[in-house]
């Protein structure tokens, strides 16, 4: 790496965060009436926001060993007191994740959804910065403050559209997510009343050392901004509001929210392998029984919601819970090769989730237009099953004129079908995709258990049996609901018409499965990636070292020549 590249990549930690701002406060200053230029811009900022993320996980991911990591005070002021922005490779791979997921939503709603309400785009950006700002935040009171810019975007997000059904939604959405914000605010008071700091590699270094007087007090402090936490990530029984709300939303909107049970993921599994690793003393792994629990309850909940939805954007819904549930599970054995194995599958179901919503809307969009009368147009005395009412024209028969292989499947619906394909095996987790690759890694490292069911004594743990037999009977559930949906809907559904399929609809939704495809391809990589991640999130006294060393730039005239980066290195 160059001496410029050194001194430029810290800086670049900011642009995640600047560019959505920026771009959202200029499209505020246009008319309305501006919606191509608004689209424009929107589409740009994105684009180049994904090109900023590659870029960060590059530098993220240098051989320089697992902990290497970025550091930016933004206010140059030495952590705990200024505000810290910290990029390492769990935060770099859900930057890239938010910002595929985000393009494909903005390609797909530049075909018709972006022109069904007003502040569609500045909205997007907002939420995008909410986001990325979670994913860099060092502390939780900035957590806090990027959590609600990422609210606030989403409740007119979701009412984007107008309608009744997303109303509806859009109130629960928003008192479930203000009790959520109001519990945050209690769970980060008390912890700073008990440690006096917000900082997180600040408050990992203060938890060993808290008297055995305050410890009650302060699981408490982290129950309470778990449950937080944990009502964004869906789990079960905090997870009543997610269906009803990604399924009344547009579907760029409800493919963006796929992301956004990821970032209470994120933020459960950046603090607790962080405030409650083993070398957090008393306090060391508080909380597994209740990740591992709840996840497995959650997985469950979500397969048996699969099983019994009829429409697609509850499929969808309970799709994105299930995921939630498997992820929360896996993070609470607290294993290095287990969480290596979330953390390869976290993206692949996302990408697959994502791709579902848009679907939905284009599945339907074609169901309920093309829906054929035939059979009821020569009178309601006909019978349903006679050989006559099923129409010949343009099938090929035999010599009896009776129908010899049948039609021939239009380009669009044939698209249609294998996306709907690739989306069940991703989320099943069934061969040859990513989604098979993830949920096989997470089989190897419960039957060869390193972490909390080793060290209780059981092989693997009966938690982990229990884990393990969820995980293939939840992806037998799914498969069971997805098929019988693809028959419902590709397979007996005769006399349509060819479904009206737009490039920009078909491109997001072909781009997200084919991330799917590079993740399977490249899944030795991505593998290496992703316990290289693990074994980092499972050593935070490094964090915390490169956390706490980051020095303030100096004044210009003290600056040595050739050390202006920030960057933090083992």
């Amino acid at each position: 790496m160059t001496q410029f590249t050194a001194a430029l990549m810290p800086h670049l930690m900011l642009a995640p965060i600047l560019l959505p701002l920026l771009t959202a406060a200029l499209m505020l200053l246009l008319r309305e009436e501006r919606q191509r230029v608004k689209l424009a811009l929107n589409i740009g900022a994105t684009l180049l926001g994904l090109v900023i993320s590659i870029a960060l996980l590059l530098w993220a991911s240098v051989p320089s060993g697992p902990s290497t990591m970025g550091v930016y005070l933004a206010g140059n002021w030495p952590a705990p007191y200024g505000i810290v922005l910290a990029l390492d490779r769990l935060s770099a791979m859900m930057l890239v994740l938010t910002s595929t997921v985000a393009l494909a939503s903005v390609l797909f709603a530049a075909a018709r959804w972006h022109r069904a309400g007003v502040h569609f785009h500045p909205l997007f950006q907002l939420q995008l910065m909410g986001l990325c700002g979670a994913f860099l935040t060092a502390d939780l009171f900035n957590l806090f403050v990027f959590f609600e810019i990422m609210l606030a975007a989403s409740y007119g997000m979701l009412l984007h559209g107008s309608g009744r059904p997303r109303v509806q939604a859009g109130l629960h959405f928003i008192a479930i997510n203000l009790a959520a914000s109001s519990l945050f605010l209690i769970g980060v008071s008390m912890l700073y009343g008990i440690t006096g700091t917000l900082n997180m590699a600040d408050l990992a270094q203060s938890i060993p050392h808290i008297a055995d007087a305050d410890r009650g007090l302060l699981h408490a402090a982290a129950g309470i901004l778990a449950t937080a936490f944990l009502i964004k990530a869906a789990m079960w029984p905090l997870n009543f509001w997610l269906v009803p709300a990604y399924s009344a939303a547009t579907a760029p909107v409800g493919a963006l929210f796929a992301i956004m049970t990821k970032v209470g993921i994120y933020a459960i599994l950046r603090l607790w392998t962080l405030l409650f690793s083993v070398e957090a003393g008393a306090s060391a792994h508080f909380g597994s029984l209740w990740l591992v629990g709840g996840g497995m309850v959650t997985m469950a909940f979500g397969a048996i919601g699969m099983l019994g939805s009829q429409r697609l954007g509850h499929l969808a819904g309970f799709s994105a819970i299930l995921s939630s549930g498997t992820l929360l599970a896996a993070a609470g054995f607290g294993q290095n090769p287990l969480t290596a194995g979330l953390l390869y599958y976290l993206p692949s179901s996302t990408l697959a989730v994502s791709a579902l919503f848009l679907l939905t809307d284009l599945i339907e969009r074609w169901r309920n237009d093309g829906a054929s009368l035939a059979p009821y147009e020569q009178g309601d005395d006909a019978p349903f099953l006679n050989a006559q009412l099923v129409p010949t024209e343009g099938l090929n028969l035999d010599d009896d004129e009776e129908v010899l292989i049948g039609q021939v499947i239009p380009a669009a619906a044939a698209f249609l079908g294998l996306a709907f394909m690739a989306c069940t095996l991703l989320i099943t987790g069934l061969p040859p995709l990513s989604g098979f690759v993830g949920k096989f890694a997470m089989l190897t490292a419960l039957l060869n258990p390193q972490g909390l069911g080793a060290s209780q004594g059981y092989q693997p743990g009966a938690a982990g049996w229990m884990l393990l037999g969820l995980l293939i009977a939840s992806g037998l559930m799914a498969l069971i609901a997805l098929t019988r949906a693809g028959i419902r809907h590709f397979w007996a559904a005769h006399g349509r018409a060819t479904p009206a399929l737009r490039v920009l609809e078909g491109l997001p939704i072909a781009g997200l499965l084919l991330a799917c495809v590079a993740l399977t391809v490249q899944a030795g990589p991505a593998m290496h990636y992703a316990q290289a991640t693990a074994d980092a999130l499972h050593t935070p006294g490094r964090y915390i070292e490169a956390v706490m060393s980051a020095a303030p730039v100096p004044p210009p005239a003290a600056v040595p020549s050739g050390n202006t980066s920030t960057r933090e290195a083992p």
